[in-house]
């Protein structure tokens, strides 16, 4: 693997073929560390209003900024994966996001009727999402190099189950601490998850054996991804995607609350529904396509459920309709499921040697709308209804399922 600098030091004499799962544990436990902070603190965001003093749109300002950071970093954490190696990327990433939230923990918490200025926890959140951006690349690097191709659509759905399932431990987690606690042990519990899958890639991360590399770690197309329009395609459709997700995932419960008039327990049950029915639908997806070989047509049919559930949802929005929540959570898990598919199949688009970029592309674009679409969609809703605004998830994920391109026909 050209782009490794592991030493000979780091890497065992002796490596069995299961240490590839060895490998898969790392990056979800790197994956699902980073996903407790983004998944937990927005949900923690009533804590986080009363405690910093903020007002709603400070507080979507401090929480849209980690997304913010994660796009604009993406990139370029996962060119620097391709040049130096994923194990460095990934510890870099991992360490200097626990010594941010450390910190935050240290100095950025409020007390004794103290408040900390508002620019500096819109600063550090921000840099959360900057170094925490390498995460996603790099760890999906390495499953790459370690997977063959008939087992990397389940490996990576398996890694991006861990973006569900530590957004669930956040979920479940920080708000109640924060309740008891304040922010400090929030913040130091954040650091810590991120340190101990540092101390993890430290000691078991690294390339595979040249006698045992994936076959399919071979480039097909010399061509950086960020010059390939098919790869674009691809990250613009999972963009799209996005939105249904993040639609659901950030204001199924303030519709529950305001139109269903449910109460907090529902809205947790509702959406550990969603974040477990989309990590098992992500798994079972990945299996799939690794034996069938349909990954694009998969994302394409998951696109169309996920815009039909959302459309069903939206005719029954403006009604109190058990049916309507019903189709919201089944909208959210099919909003939840393509993530792993679709990571496969850009990163074997670009080749092993090139997965790092394109999975920067692809998370740049995810992450970019999942900036944007919780700041656009209470603009939505102030302008028109319930209705329209899951409508228009809907209809993002229908535009999406076209721009998944087709697979090359044989010359």
């Amino acid at each position: 693997m050209s782009g490794d600098v592991t030493t000979a030091a780091q890497r065992p004499s002796v490596v069995g073929a299961n240490h590839r799962w060895v490998i898969l544990g790392i990056g979800v436990a790197a994956q699902a560390s980073f996903s407790a902070a983004i998944s937990g603190l927005p949900v923690a965001g009533p804590q986080l209003r009363s405690a910093y003093g903020l007002s709603n749109f400070q507080l979507g300002l401090v929480i849209g900024v980690i997304y913010l950071g994660i796009a604009a970093s993406e990139i370029l954490w996962g060119v620097w994966t391709d040049r130096f190696g994923e194990r460095r990327v990934l510890l870099l990433g991992l360490l200097s996001t626990g010594a941010v939230l450390a910190l935050m923990g240290v100095v950025l918490v409020p007390a004794h009727g103290s408040v900390p200025p508002l620019a500096l926890l819109v600063a550090a959140m921000l840099l959360v999402g900057l170094f925490g951006g390498s995460i996603n690349g790099s760890s999906g690097r390495a499953v790459m190099t370690w997977f063959q191709d008939g087992q990397r659509g389940l490996a990576m759905s398996i890694r991006q189950t861990a973006m569900p399932a530590g957004g669930a431990i956040g979920i479940a987690v920080l708000p109640a601490l924060a309740s008891s606690s304040g922010f400090r042990p929030v913040y130091l519990l954040l650091a810590g998850l991120c340190f101990a899958a540092a101390a993890a890639t430290w000691r078991w991360l690294h390339e595979p054996p040249e006698t045992t590399a994936p076959a399919g770690a071979v480039q097909v197309d010399s061509r950086s991804p960020l010059r390939r329009g098919d790869v674009w395609r691809l990250a613009l459709a999972s963009s799209l995607l996005t939105v249904p997700q993040f639609g659901v995932v950030t204001f199924l419960a303030i519709y529950l609350h305001d139109v269903e008039h449910a109460g907090v327990l529902a809205a947790v049950v509702a959406m550990c529904i969603v974040q477990f029915g989309g990590g098992a639908a992500r798994i079972w997806s990945g299996r799939y396509t690794d034996k069938r070989g349909n990954r694009r047509p998969m994302i394409r049919i998951i696109g169309v459920l996920s815009a039909v559930a959302l459309g069903v949802s939206a005719l029954l929005a403006q009604a109190s309709s058990p049916v309507a929540v019903v189709t919201l959570v089944i909208g959210g898990v099919f909003a939840n499921a393509w993530h792993g598919v679709a990571y496969t199949e850009i990163a074997s688009m670009a080749g092993a040697g090139r997965s790092g970029t394109a999975l920067g592309l692809e998370n740049t674009m995810v992450f970019a709308m999942g900036f944007v679409s919780p700041l656009f969609i209470p603009l939505l809703l102030g302008w028109s209804s319930w209705s329209v605004v899951w409508l228009f998830a809907g209809v993002a994920s229908a535009v999406a399922v076209p721009l998944v391109p087709r697979k090359e026909k044989a010359i």
